[in-house]
C-alpha cells in the first residue's frame, strides 16, 4: 500500500512561518470588532447610545435567533464555493469593507426617540453580526484545510489567537482614548469614527490572510452532500457536541468578565483612570497564554490541559470576589492569572474543532469543514450574547443607573458578574470536558486511516 508522503497534496507539508503569521493576522482584524463587542458595546448602548441595560441585554440574546440560521447557512455556502482562490479565502477579500460599514452603523447614535433607537440598534447590530458570520466562518474553516497535522494545527491556531489577544489588548488600551481624541468632546461621534478606523485596518488584514495562505485539504472526490446532511453528521459526532457545549460555556465566562470589567473598575473600584490598564494587562495575559499553548500541548494532552486550565480559571474567578476594592495590585495580579489560564482555551478548542472535522470524514466519508466551524462560531456568539444578557439583567435587577454613583446592590451585581458567576461557569466547563472522547490515541488512528484512504484515491 502506498504511504502518503509530505508532498502528497501538500497536506503534510510543514506550515511556514510566513503563512502562520499571515493567517494569524486575520484574528487581529476580527478583534477590532469582537473585543469592542465583548468589552464596550454594552457600555456604549447604556452610557452613550441611551438604552437601558435590560433592553440591550435582551437585544443581544434575541438577535442570536438570526445567527442560529445564518451561521450554518454560511457554512454550507462556503463548503460548496468553487473559485480559483479556493473555498474560503475569497470571502476574506470581499467581505472586509461591508463588515466595516456595518460596524460603523452599529456604533452610530441616530437622532431618534426610544422606540426608534431600539429598532436602529436591533437592525444595525444584526447586520454587523451577519457580516461577521460571512467573514468568520470561512476564516475559521481555513485553519482546517491548511494542514492535516494536529500539532501544526495547534501551532497555526496559536498564532491566530496570539494575534487575537493582541487585537484585544490594542482595543482595550486605545479605544476610550481614540473616542475622546476623534470625538473632541462628542462621545457619540468619537465611537463612530473609531469604528471607521478599526474597520479599515481590519479590511486590510483580511486581504493579507487571503494573499498569504493556501488551501491544501480537499473533500473526498465525488462527495455529494447537502447542508442538512452536514448538520446531521455533526449531531452524530460526540466529540464535536462536547466542544459545541464547551465553547458556549467558556465564551460566557470570557465575555462576562470582559463586559463587566469596565463597570467593575469605574463603579466598584471607583478608579476609572485604571480601566485601560486593567483591560490591557488582561489582554496581554490572554496573548501570553495563547503563545504558550504549543509548548504546553507537547507535555499534556489537549483534553487534560483544557480541563486543568478551566478549573484554575474557576477557582481564581471565585477568589476574585473576596479581594477588597482598594487592593489594586492584588486585583491586577489575580486578573492577569485568569487571563493566562483563559488564553490557551481558544487555540486548544479551535485546533480540536479541526480534529473533529477529520473525525466526521473518518466516520462518514464526507467532509464539511466550514459547517463544523460555523456551528461552533454560533455557539461562541450565543455564549457571548448570554453573557451580555446576564450582565444587563443583573445590573437592571440591582438598580444600575448609567453615569451615576451605584447603590450597594448594584455594586454587588457588578462584582458577581466578574467573579462568582463566571467562576462557577468555568468549573462547569472543566467538568463537561470529561466527556470528550477524541484523545491522542484515537486521533492518531483517525488521521492514519484518512491518509491511507487518500493514498488509494
Amino acid at each position: 500500500m502506498k504511504e502518503l508522503t509530505s508532498s502528497d497534496n501538500g497536506i503534510l507539508t510543514p506550515v511556514k512561518l510566513g503563512e502562520k503569521i499571515g493567517y494569524g493576522l486575520g484574528d487581529l482584524g476580527f478583534n477590532f470588532y469582537w473585543a469592542n463587542i465583548s468589552g464596550f458595546l454594552l457600555y456604549f448602548y447604556t452610557d452613550v447610545f441611551g438604552i437601558s441595560a435590560a433592553a440591550a441585554g435582551t437585544m443581544f440574546l434575541v438577535t442570536k435567533i438570526v445567527d442560529a440560521f445564518t451561521d450554518p447557512v454560511m457554512g454550507g455556502i462556503a463548503d460548496r464555493t468553487r473559485s480559483k482562490w479556493g473555498k474560503y479565502r475569497p470571502y476574506l477579500l470581499l467581505g472586509g469593507l461591508p463588515m466595516a460599514g456595518a460596524a460603523v452603523l452599529t456604533y452610530t447614535t441616530p437622532d431618534l426617540e426610544g422606540g426608534g433607537k431600539l429598532f436602529w440598534a436591533y437592525g444595525t447590530y444584526s447586520f454587523m453580526m451577519l457580516m461577521y458570520t460571512v467573514l468568520s466562518v470561512p476564516y475559521s474553516a481555513l485553519s482546517g484545510v491548511i494542514t492535516a497535522k494536529s500539532q501544526d494545527r495547534t501551532d497555526l491556531i496559536s498564532f491566530r489567537f496570539i494575534a487575537a489577544f493582541t487585537g484585544t489588548t490594542i482595543v482595550n488600551y486605545y479605544t476610550l482614548d481614540l473616542v475622546e481624541l476623534l470625538g473632541k468632546g462628542n462621545e457619540a461621534l468619537g465611537w463612530q469614527l473609531t469604528m471607521v478606523l478599526y474597520g479599515l485596518l481590519a479590511a486590510v488584514l483580511f486581504a493579507i490572510v487571503m494573499l498569504s495562505t493556501k488551501e491544501r485539504i480537499k473533500p473526498p472526490p465525488n462527495q455529494k452532500t447537502n447542508p442538512i446532511g452536514d448538520l446531521k453528521d455533526l449531531l452524530k459526532n460526540k466529540p464535536w457536541l462536547v466542544l459545541f457545549s464547551l465553547a458556549l460555556i467558556i465564551m460566557i465566562t470570557i465575555t462576562m468578565r470582559a463586559g463587566a470589567a469596565i463597570y467593575y473598575i469605574k463603579y466598584y473600584v471607583k478608579e476609572p483612570d485604571l480601566v485601560d490598564d486593567f483591560l490591557t494587562t488582561y489582554g496581554l495575559a490572554l496573548a501570553a497564554g495563547a503563545a504558550l499553548t504549543p509548548v504546553m500541548t507537547r507535555f499534556m494532552e489537549k483534553k487534560k490541559l483544557l480541563m486543568l486550565l478551566m478549573a484554575l480559571t474557576g477557582i481564581l474567578s471565585i477568589a476574585f470576589f473576596f479581594i477588597p476594592a482598594d487592593a489594586i495590585w492584588l486585583l491586577f495580579t489575580v486578573n492577569i492569572l485568569i487571563g493566562l489560564c483563559l488564553g490557551p482555551k481558544s487555540p486548544l478548542a479551535f485546533s480540536m474543532y479541526a480534529d473533529t472535522a477529520d473525525y466526521t470524514e473518518w466516520k462518514t466519508g464526507r467532509r464539511a469543514t466550514a459547517m463544523t466551524f460555523s456551528a461552533a462560531i454560533f455557539s461562541q456568539k450565543l455564549g457571548g450574547a448570554l453573557a451580555s444578557f446576564a450582565i444587563g439583567a443583573v445590573l437592571a435587577s440591582m438598580g444600575y443607573v448609567a453615569k451615576e454613583a451605584q447603590s450597594d446592590a448594584s455594586q454587588l451585581g457588578i462584582l458577581l458578574t466578574i467573579s462568582i458567576i463566571p467562576g462557577i461557569i468555568a468549573l462547569l466547563a472543566a467538568y463537561i470536558m470529561r466527556f470528550y472522547t477524541l484523545d491522542q490515541e484515537l486521533l492518531a488512528k483517525v488521521q492514519n486511516e484518512l491518509k491511507e484512504r487518500k493514498a488509494k484515491e
